[in-house]
């Protein structure tokens, strides 16, 4: 009986109607850093295979956790054990429905642009809008295992909780919200957190990304800090190791195009 009952809730949680929930509003919200660093945290993710398939890796789509209310946007998620569905033409596919997936994403990635983002506590003009609980407060409240603020500008550094640092990640525990980074965060390039539950790190990395122009990036990495590397940066690797295998043949008088 037990068995039949949830068999028959399940159903109803699949076969629920989202008609009135507008999934796309076809607004542009971000501005040029916060898109190229959203591309440079999920690319390499897929070209690389990092990461053991299936796993969805995601940027500003909206994550829906109740079916009455508005989606939370994060910046970037990651969800392990999961893929897109193939047909997009269903609504139920467009979006990250957590009913749809069974779960929720295992990392959501906030990248700040300017104070009035709401990552760690409601702005004013959010204030007066109506609501009534900062990014932090929902991510916990749905089970987020990883929470990450990204702050390159330095946009939140008077809001108390980033206090100086450019990268703050925090983990899920029976209380809400522990920060996995220490107190004084991530500060410097180089510097890394390891998440243990998804099995790559995060790193601050200063580079060309895209365009001869150094910034700072935030980037996947290993358990020693290296960045997992884009496509891109993938191939010139294997160009130079094959160039320097060719010159050491060359050196053993070796011609590499006969071998």
């Amino acid at each position: 009986m037990t068995q039949q009952l949830l068999n028959s809730e399940e159903l109803q949680v699949t076969e629920l109607d989202i008609s009135h929930l507008d999934i796309e509003d076809d607004t542009p919200v971000d501005n040029f850093q916060s898109e190229e660093q959203q591309r440079l945290l999920v690319e390499p993710l897929y070209s690389s295979k990092a990461l053991p398939a299936p796993f969805l890796a995601a940027a500003n789509v909206g994550l829906f956790y109740k079916l009455k209310g508005e989606p939370i946007v994060p910046d970037m998620l990651l969800s392990l054990g999961v893929q897109r569905p193939e047909d997009f033409s269903q609504r139920q596919n467009r979006s990250y429905f957590a009913w749809e997936f069974g779960k929720v994403p295992e990392v959501c990635i906030e990248i700040v642009s300017n104070a009035e983002g709401d990552e760690l506590s409601l702005s004013r003009k959010s204030q007066q809008k109506g609501k009534t609980a900062a990014k932090k407060a929902i991510y916990a409240q749905i089970g987020i295992p990883y929470y990450v603020v990204f702050d390159p500008l330095r946009q939140i550094q008077g809001q108390g909780e980033m206090n100086g640092a450019l990268l703050r990640v925090w983990m899920i525990s029976a209380v809400g919200y522990t920060e996995l980074t220490s107190d004084l965060g991530i500060v410097a390039v180089g510097e890394s957190v390891w998440l243990e539950g998804i099995g790559l790190g995060l790193t601050l990395w200063s580079g060309q990304f895209e365009e001869e122009v150094t910034r700072l990036w935030l980037r996947w990495c290993d358990r020693q800090g290296q960045v997992i590397p884009t496509g891109a940066e993938g191939q010139e690797s294997e160009r130079q190791r094959a160039d320097r295998l060719a010159d050491r043949l060359r050196s053993m008088g070796i011609n590499p195009d006969e071998v």
